[in-house]
């Protein structure tokens, strides 16, 4: 029985990871396609990657849409848990369920409404409706975290804070956010992760300033080369490399 839970466990590791393990293997093939049989190894592609301007451009786009957004939808998330969880309103567990609900709605549903939306009110797609977009399906995400980590002894914490004489802007900065700081940053993480990532909703709502996503598209469109594994594996580098961060700190400090 010891066995069949090792074969499974590394058929399930295998099944998740066999896939990366090729993109990144041929990001490095000596040659015009990345298929079978390798021909070579070369860093060339991820040089042609590194010099490409245009997708130089999408990255910092990327970068800046899912910071700010992620920044954002962290705060809105952060104040609406604080107060559904401060004060029980005879429809508090309606604005939990409204506030959770855009995580059960496709993300082709929410582009093509908020592209309705915005061509209703005048703005144009852009940078920054997509980072609008990306607050839309992170806040809820956010929300979810933080509310779950508040428990009765920050409740109380917070009650007590109020009690001495601070205000609402010092108990929210100075005693929730320090207290909820392993939340905050998983949210944020996360919120980040998912906006670095997301394709349908920057591809609706972006024309001529894209995102990460929607350039590695627009270089699928011509066909697989070695350069579209070799910015795929940037991409899967820079998850890696947060999921360890959180790993390393805010995780194992909790664990501890």
């Amino acid at each position: 029985m010891r066995y069949l839970s090792w074969i499974y466990l590394i058929a399930m590791f295998a099944f998740i990871l066999l896939p990366v393990v090729v993109l990144v293997v041929f990001s490095f093939q000596d040659g015009r396609l990345p298929v079978p049989p390798l021909k070579g190894l070369t860093l060339d592609w991820y040089g042609k990657v590194i010099s490409d301007r245009a997708m130089m451009e999408a990255l910092v786009n990327s970068l800046i849409v899912a910071t700010l957004s992620s920044l954002v939808a962290l705060t809105l998330g952060f104040l609406a848990a604080s107060g559904l969880a401060r004060v029980v309103l005879p429809g508090s567990a309606l604005l939990r369920g409204v506030l959770i609900a855009p995580m059960t709605v496709s993300y082709l549903i929410i582009a093509l409404g908020l592209l309705q939306m915005f061509g209703k009110l005048g703005i144009r797609p852009s940078l920054l409706a997509t980072g609008i977009g990306h607050v839309v399906i992170n806040l809820p995400l956010c929300f979810a975290i933080i509310y779950a980590a508040i428990g009765e002894h920050q409740k109380n914490a917070l009650k007590a804070a109020r009690d001495l004489g601070a205000g609402e802007i010092q108990v929210l900065w100075h005693v929730a956010a320090p207290m909820l700081f392993p939340a905050l940053a998983a949210a944020f993480f996360l919120a980040f992760t998912f906006s670095w990532d997301e394709f349908i909703i920057a591809f609706l709502l972006t024309r001529f300033d894209v995102t990460l996503p929607v350039e590695i598209w627009s270089m699928l469109r011509s066909g697989l080369s070695p350069e579209t594994n070799a910015v795929g594996s940037l991409v899967f580098l820079v998850s890696v490399f947060i999921v360890v961060a959180l790993e390393l700190t805010l995780f194992r400090k909790g664990s501890k």
